[in-house]
């Protein structure tokens, strides 16, 4: 089932047009951009870091960048493939508002997506310069407790943005919603 689901998901990817590639670029130059800023993978004067990265930051950080790149770029409606009121967006009601379960599966990515992303901001940033863990357990606390947990989160950001690109890509494949050139010769 997995083995056809990365089938299927890899099928989905063939089927992008230069658009989708480019907004994939784009939003992973993006979100590599914002993340490394953030938490000063990229030096820079705006933000400042206690601890510095490990060797495993950069890695997670550009896997994450890429990841969300592409799982936005699955959002992206190709030109024409959806008539005026419809959408191709495989997330979206069908007609009449009824949803199936592989829509319901699929609207899950976004979540996947968003907390994947969250999780790998949070993976390859400074332990002490975290807000919440700085909060929550203090300075000693967060070296104590958060730093250690930081390779796990890294594994399961990586494992969610990997599922949610995944089931994006399989349902652009396995469940193509219909174009007008199809519909009306149904």
């Amino acid at each position: 089932m997995f083995v056809d689901a990365l089938r299927d998901a890899y099928r989905g990817l063939l089927l992008w047009d230069r658009r989708r590639i480019g907004v994939a670029a784009a939003t992973a130059a993006g979100s590599a951009v914002i993340i490394g800023f953030a938490t000063v993978l990229i030096p820079n004067a705006l933000f400042a870091r206690d601890i510095p990265p490990v060797w495993w930051d950069y890695p997670v950080w550009i896997l994450t960048a890429l990841l969300l790149g592409m799982l936005i770029a699955s959002y992206v409606r190709s030109p024409g493939s959806a008539s005026e009121g419809r959408s191709s967006d495989p997330d979206s009601a069908y007609e009449g508002g009824a949803r199936g379960p592989e829509v319901a599966s699929e609207g899950r990515s976004g979540v996947l997506g968003g907390v994947g992303g969250m999780l790998g901001w949070f993976a390859v940033g400074c332990p002490v310069c975290n807000k919440i863990a700085l909060l929550a357990l203090g300075y000693t606390g967060a070296l104590t407790y958060f730093a250690p947990l930081q390779p796990l989160l890294a594994a399961v950001s990586v494992i969610l943005l990997l599922a949610a690109v995944i089931i994006r890509l399989k349902g652009q494949y396995s469940c193509p919603l219909p174009t007008p050139e199809r519909s009306t010769r149904s």
